[in-house]
């Protein structure tokens, strides 16, 4: 816990983003002051009364001048509301324009302020505009240097040069990390959309299978009401079941820890099909030795829904669902064909259950094969099975 909080007591700088409140603002200022150490010469300079006393008003409005201008580059250039290019280039100007005409009239102790001018460089023009304009900056040094003191020039040109192009680096820096949370807060939108269409597959096949299988019990039952109150009271039971199971469904796939069996799904198809009436010819219990979990979960959600089409919309009298392991080109693979001799689903093109099918095995890296024949409607699901087994194989 007192971690947490000092955590919170201390906030880290969000690196190429503006400040959003005053303690944000805070830690940036004191970045930005810890650089005006350069100026301590032109200071002890003015301060040591070396000057007239015109020189020394004329120095210290020239130093205010070139403070604030550079000032006004750094913390516009990292607000919300920056400079237009072109303004930033005029104060560029303005900066070493006021460089050079304060260190050819106070002396070499303001050779200094060429550091400004090449960080000033660095951290706000364009990345080949900088390039040039820094070593720029330390040859104007270098000339001014000439004529008030060419040692001190000297000193400082490798730090001229170092520090514009350390802010270049800087820069780029600043901005692949707000590239990154850019790219950080697409991936988390990503992420959400896709939960969201899961879910959506999710429910649609669960409360899909779920409603149709209520919906046939209730029929039954109230064609069995009058004559048979006992059937009738079954088929009630069987619903208040259904029901329980269908609750117990979504929660689980809300939650995101649903995954179907399909040895689970084989006997929810025989109690569905028996109960709309369907002749079932499904296969004995599947043998899914090596075959991966998302593969299983996935070809249950296909028979579900595939057995939930026979239920609802075709009139078939008769299911046949088989289950066969295969060894292809791409490696072994495990289909599920689902097929019987009804009229085939309504509507001219697939619905949202075969829609969201088609993409939960191609996530899973299945395909699907929906097709209609001379005497019904086949569809065949295909996902990988790991390591192979028998080839040929099946239930």
């Amino acid at each position: 816990m007192k971690e947490g909080r000092a955590t919170e007591e201390l906030p880290l700088m969000r690196l190429g983003q503006a400040p959003s409140s005053r303690r944000e603002l805070l830690p940036k200022v004191l970045w930005i002051g810890v650089w005006l150490v350069f100026l301590s010469s032109p200071v002890t300079d003015l301060a040591s009364g070396g000057h007239t006393t015109g020189g020394t008003v004329a120095g210290w409005l020239g130093l205010a001048a070139f403070v604030g201008t550079y000032l006004t580059l750094v913390f516009r250039n990292m607000s919300r509301s920056a400079l237009p290019p072109r303004w930033v280039g005029i104060l560029i100007v303005v900066l070493g324009a006021l460089a050079v005409l304060l260190s050819l009239t106070l002396g070499r102790h303001w050779l200094g302020l060429y550091v400004y001018v090449s960080v000033a460089c660095g951290a706000t023009l364009p990345l080949r505009t900088a390039y040039w304009t820094i070593p720029l900056t330390a040859a104007t040094m270098l000339l001014v240097g000439l004529h008030v003191g060419e040692d001190e020039a000297l000193d400082l040109l490798l730090l001229v040069l170092l520090i514009g192009f350390a802010m270049t680096g800087v820069r780029q820096l600043v901005r692949t990390t707000v590239e990154l949370r850019q790219a950080r807060a697409t991936v988390a939108q990503l992420a959400a959309n896709e939960e969201r269409l899961r879910l959506a597959r999710d429910l649609h096949d669960l409360l899909g299978h779920s409603l149709s299988l209520i919906t046939l019990k209730s029929e039954l039952a109230g064609r069995m009401l009058p004559a048979h109150p006992d059937k009738a009271a079954q088929q009630v039971a069987d619903i208040e079941q259904v029901s329980r199971q269908a609750l117990v469904d979504v929660r689980e796939a809300v939650t995101g820890y649903r995954r179907p069996r399909l040895s689970a799904e084989l006997a929810g198809v025989q109690v569905a099909l028996t109960a709309a009436g369907v002749i079932a010819d499904l296969p004995s219990e599947p043998d899914l030795t090596g075959v991966p979990e998302e593969s299983e979960s996935v070809l249950a959600w296909a028979l579900r829904e595939a057995v939930t089409n026979v239920v609802r919309h075709s009139g078939a009298r008769r299911c046949t669902v088989g289950l066969v392991r295969q060894q292809t080109l791409d490696g072994p693979v495990l289909e599920l064909s689902v097929e019987d001799n009804g009229s085939g689903g309504s509507g001219s093109g697939p619905g949202n259950g075969l829609t969201g099918l088609t993409e939960r095995l191609e996530k899973a890296g299945g395909s699907l094969d929906a097709t209609g024949t001379r005497h019904g409607f086949r569809l065949v699901a295909r996902v990988p099975a790991g390591p192979a087994g028998d080839v040929g194989s099946g239930a």
